[in-house]
């Protein structure tokens, strides 16, 4: 029998709060181990009780991103998931460059949400696709430290968008479904990538496209993206 995954929920609006919690409760898998609503109820729940993922709000008495820090330094293993409205990209940076394995906007549901929980605990990171793609378009904007010679710069709008959604996990039809786009049409998108990044397959498109995020927040200084391992 598949053992349930500790959580602790950290949030200060507690009817979001409770909808969380009795949600992960009625899909089966999930212990919730401790509620809270300020960043020291934070640290006391995750030093007494040892959640193996907390789900926390940026917008926390003390600051959400600030706790990360300290509860990283308590635990380098702990498994943090920003569960947030906030769609600002420093925030999304300084939450992964801090130690954060996902970063979440409060509009997912509860299904996807126990997908994505499940998936972290596993070991892979998260970000919600919409910012994920807004960071690479970020990353593939020129600017006066950037690598002239970087491929991804070389990708129309529509084409990192589909490579977001690919490396977050998604199938060519899933993608096609999102996009409002025939399955036929990503496939297109999806050998053009190919053929500009100098790649033989989708697996390395996608870990071409986390190797230049992950590279992108080391050298930000700002205070890991979509699916990844």
């Amino acid at each position: 029998m598949t053992s349930m995954i500790r959580i602790a929920v950290i949030d200060d609006h507690p009817l979001y709060r409770e909808g969380v919690t009795r949600s992960l409760s009625e899909i089966g898998g999930f212990q919730i181990v401790g509620e809270g609503s300020t960043t020291d109820d934070a640290l006391r729940i995750v030093a007494d009780e040892e959640p193996q993922i907390v789900l926390l709000d940026i917008s926390l008495p003390g600051g959400g991103l600030n706790v990360i820090t300290e509860l990283m330094a308590r635990n380098p293993n702990q498994k943090i998931v920003m569960l947030t409205v906030s769609e600002d990209r420093e925030d999304l940076m300084r939450a992964l460059k801090a130690g954060a394995s996902g970063y979440v906007l409060k509009g997912v549901g509860a299904r996807s949400l126990a997908d994505i929980i499940r998936a972290i605990d596993g070991g892979e990171q998260y970000v919600s696709p919409a910012l994920s793609a807004r960071l690479l378009t970020a990353l593939s904007t020129p600017d006066a430290t950037s690598d002239a010679r970087d491929p991804l710069r070389g990708l129309t709008e529509r084409e990192r968008e589909v490579l977001t959604l690919v490396a977050s996990g998604m199938s060519n039809k899933r993608i096609g479904l999102t996009l409002d786009l025939a399955e036929k049409t990503i496939k297109h998108h999806m050998s053009r990538i190919m053929t500009k990044l100098s790649v033989a397959n989708r697996t390395e498109a996608a870990m071409m496209l986390r190797d230049a995020q992950q590279k992108k927040i080391g050298g930000v200084g700002a205070e890991n993206p979509s699916w990844g391992g």
